[in-house]
């Protein structure tokens, strides 16, 4: 293995804080698989997928978005290879606007580029965008910019409980 190569981190305790409260979340929730800790920063799809030598159609990303009616948290989580309509989020939800680094911290516990689909200090409002269903298999952030961890659509819509819809947003649209 080159130094180069993310490294599955089996003791919770060699794990970042935030990623090891996800890993505690997880096994909580009866997901088995380990978080995996990227040698170089995760805290883009493109940077993820290559990482991980995945597509980065399969980096299901988390962005925060706020509600403006409430100040809410929106999560979407989207393929890595959409951008998200915001349009069509606030159909769903609401009107909504851009979260800053400090609305994210407060509103998930996380940092941007480490925003877990799960473990929320304040539950969000959750999309989850279709064409993630449409892969056999994704990876999500795990609570800090190196961590992930592996999963499948079918997982993400149990762990999150999110509706899933079409959330991306598509030129010709």
């Amino acid at each position: 293995m080159t130094d180069n190569a993310p490294t599955h981190a089996d003791d919770l305790n060699a794990l970042p804080d935030s990623a090891r409260r996800v890993a505690l979340l997880l096994r909580e929730r009866g997901h088995a698989g380990q978080i995996v800790m990227l040698p170089e920063t995760g805290k883009t799809s493109a940077e993820a997928a290559a990482g991980l030598g995945c597509e980065v159609a399969q980096i299901a990303k988390s962005i925060l978005f706020r509600r403006r009616e409430d100040d809410a948290p929106v999560l979407v989580i989207a393929s890595g290879a959409n951008r998200v309509d915001e349009k069509k989020v606030a159909a769903q939800v609401g009107e909504i606007g851009r979260a800053d680094a400090k609305f994210v911290r407060e509103k998930t516990g996380y940092a941007i580029g480490g925003v877990c689909p799960i473990g929320h200090a304040t539950p969000p409002v959750t999309l989850i965008d279709a064409d993630l269903l449409t892969l056999d298999t994704l990876w999500a952030a795990a609570g800090h910019p190196h961590a992930v961890f592996n999963l499948s659509p079918q997982e993400l819509v149990a762990l999150t409980g999110a509706p899933v819809a079409d959330v991306a947003l598509r030129e010709a649209e």
